[in-house]
C-alpha cells in the first residue's frame, strides 16, 4: 500500500521526504542494474544517437539563434555538472558539444527554463547543491547569458528562499521558484516551500518579493509547491503536495476567493482553478508538474469537442512506494467544478478533489521491467495527443492521451540501464535526458 508519514499532521509520501534523501527518486536507486530478467525492450521508435558524457543530465532547452539558412539550434542540457551547451544544427542526431558551464556539484537543473528573446537561462539551486541538506543548505538562482553559446556567462547570483525548480512567468520578466522540503528556519506547521516571486526586469539585479505566494496549497496548509507551468491561455499552473492550482498573473479578474475583480501580478495572482487530486485515484498527495492544452495547443490534449476545450489536467505524480504499482502515476483530472475558488478553501474536514478522468501506470505495461520498484512517473513534453514521457528506469513511454479517461502506450524505449529524467520532442526526433545514460536520440516511427 501507500507508504506514507505524518509530519506535524502532514501526510507525506515516501519519496518526498524532509531530509538530506528529500524525492527518493533523485538518489541513484537503480542506475545501470541488470540482469537476466531484463533486456533493452523498444516498440514504435529508432535509436538513432547517444551523447553519453552528460551523465547526470536532468533536463533540455532548445534555443535558436539567428533565421534563414543561418539558423543554428543549440540544446543546452543541465544536470549535476552545471550546463552544457550542444549544437545540433548540422546534425540532430550527433549533438556536438560547443560551450559549458560548469558547476560540479549543482544540484540540478530540473525542467530548466529560459528567455529565449534575451536569451538567458536560470538555474535554480536546490538547497541539497554541493553537499547541502534541506534544512540548512543555501537555495538561489543562477542567471546565465547564453547569447553566445560557446561561452555561456553567470551574469547574477541572487539567494532564494526556495530552490528546486524556477520558472518563468510573464514572458520571463519574472520567476516562480519552488520547493524543496522545507528549511529549519520556515513554520513549524509547513510541509515543504511554497512559492516565491523574483523580478528579473532587470536579470543582473534580480530582485525577490519577501511574501511567498502559493500558500496553503494542501487542504489549507502551506506545502511544497514543485514545478510551474504556463499554458497557452497565460494561465500558470503550480503543482506539489496538495494537487495543482492555476492562477492569472496579469491583467483584471474576478477573484473567487475574495469574491471580487482584481488586477492579478506576478507577485499577487489571481486565483483561477485546480486544486487536489483524489487520494483513491493516485498513491500520494504530490503532483510534479502538469500540462493543459488549450488555446493554440488545444489540438495537443483530449479532444476539446468531446472534453472541453482546456477542461483536462495532464499531471505526473512522483511518488515512490515499495512496489512498481504504488509509484508515480500519470492522472488525468477534470477542472469541471473548480473554477470558484474550491481548491483554495478545501480543508481536512471538508476537502475538495478534482474528477479523475484517468491514469495510467508503468507496472505491468508491454516493455515493463518487472525487477525494479524505480517506476515513478516524472516529465513530459506532447505532440499531436502522445506524451513522451520519462519514468526512471522504465524508460521513455509515449501515451495517447486523446481519451482521458483511457490512456493508452502506443511506444517505448527502455534498455536496461535507462534512469530517464525527461524527454522533449525536437524537429522530428524526441531527445531524453537520462541520468545514467546521457542524452538518447530517438526517432518515432508509431502511429496512433
Amino acid at each position: 500500500g501507500n507508504q506514507q508519514t505524518k509530519v506535524n499532521g502532514v501526510v507525506q509520501a515516501q519519496g518526498e521526504g524532509r531530509d538530506a534523501g528529500a524525492h527518493a527518486g533523485h538518489v541513484n536507486r537503480d542506475v545501470g542494474k541488470t540482469s537476466n530478467a531484463v533486456s533493452n525492450a523498444q516498440k514504435g521508435v529508432e535509436h538513432v544517437g547517444n551523447v553519453s558524457e552528460p551523465k547526470e543530465s536532468t533536463s533540455l532547452v532548445f534555443m535558436d539563434y539567428g533565421g534563414g539558412a543561418k539558423k543554428r539550434t543549440i540544446m543546452y542540457v543541465t544536470g549535476r555538472f552545471g550546463m552544457k551547451a550542444y549544437d545540433v544544427t548540422a546534425d540532430p542526431r550527433a549533438p556536438k558539444l560547443v560551450g559549458s558551464f560548469d558547476l560540479p556539484g549543482y544540484w540540478q537543473g530540473e525542467d530548466t527554463e529560459a528567455d529565449h528573446k534575451r536569451k538567458i537561462i536560470y538555474l535554480a539551486r536546490d538547497p541539497r547543491a554541493f553537499g547541502g541538506t534541506t534544512g540548512t543548505g543555501e537555495s538561489g538562482i543562477y542567471v546565465i547569458d547564453v547569447s553566445k553559446p560557446e561561452k555561456p556567462t553567470q551574469i547574477a547570483y541572487t539567494k532564494v528562499p526556495a530552490g528546486h525548480t524556477t520558472s518563468c512567468i510573464n514572458d520571463c520578466r519574472y520567476l516562480w521558484t519552488g520547493g524543496p522540503a522545507k528549511a529549519d528556519w520556515m513554520p513549524a506547521d509547513w510541509g515543504g516551500r511554497p512559492i516565491w516571486v523574483t523580478d528579473v526586469r532587470n536579470p543582473r539585479k534580480p530582485k525577490t518579493f519577501e511574501e511567498p505566494i502559493d500558500t496553503g496549497r494542501n487542504d489549507g496548509v502551506t506545502d511544497y509547491s514543485h514545478d510551474v507551468q504556463t499554458d497557452s491561455d497565460g494561465i500558470v499552473w503550480s503543482s506539489g503536495r496538495g494537487g495543482v492550482r492555476g492562477y492569472h498573473t496579469k491583467g483584471r479578474h474576478y477573484d473567487p476567493v475574495e469574491k471580487r475583480h482584481r488586477v492579478a501580478t506576478a507577485w499577487d495572482p489571481v486565483p483561477y482553478a485546480g486544486g487536489g487530486i483524489d487520494e483513491a485515484a493516485s498513491n500520494s498527495s504530490f503532483m510534479h508538474n502538469s500540462f493543459r492544452a488549450v488555446g493554440k495547443t488545444a489540438n495537443q490534449g483530449p479532444n476539446p469537442r468531446q472534453w472541453g476545450n482546456g477542461q483536462t489536467l495532464i499531471v505526473t505524480e512522483e511518488t515512490f512506494n515499495p512496489g512498481c504499482a504504488n509509484d508515480g502515476l500519470l492522472i488525468l483530472a477534470s477542472l469541471k467544478g473548480s473554477y470558484g475558488g474550491q481548491g483554495w478553501r478545501s480543508t481536512p474536514e471538508n476537502p475538495f478533489r478534482l474528477q479523475t478522468l484517468g491514469t495510467w501506470s508503468v507496472a505491468g505495461q508491454e516493455g515493463s521491467r518487472t525487477d525494479t520498484d524505480d517506476c515513478s512517473a516524472h516529465y513530459f513534453d506532447v505532440k499531436d495527443g502522445v506524451l513522451a514521457m520519462g519514468f526512471y528506469s522504465q524508460g521513455t513511454r509515449f501515451i495517447d492521451i486523446t481519451d482521458p479517461t483511457n490512456p493508452r502506450q502506443v511506444a517505448y524505449y527502455r534498455p536496461d540501464d535507462a534512469r530517464v529524467w525527461a524527454a522533449y520532442y525536437h524537429g522530428g526526433y524526441v531527445y531524453v535526458a537520462d541520468h545514467a545514460r546521457g542524452i538518447d536520440v530517438l526517432k518515432p516511427t508509431f502511429r496512433r
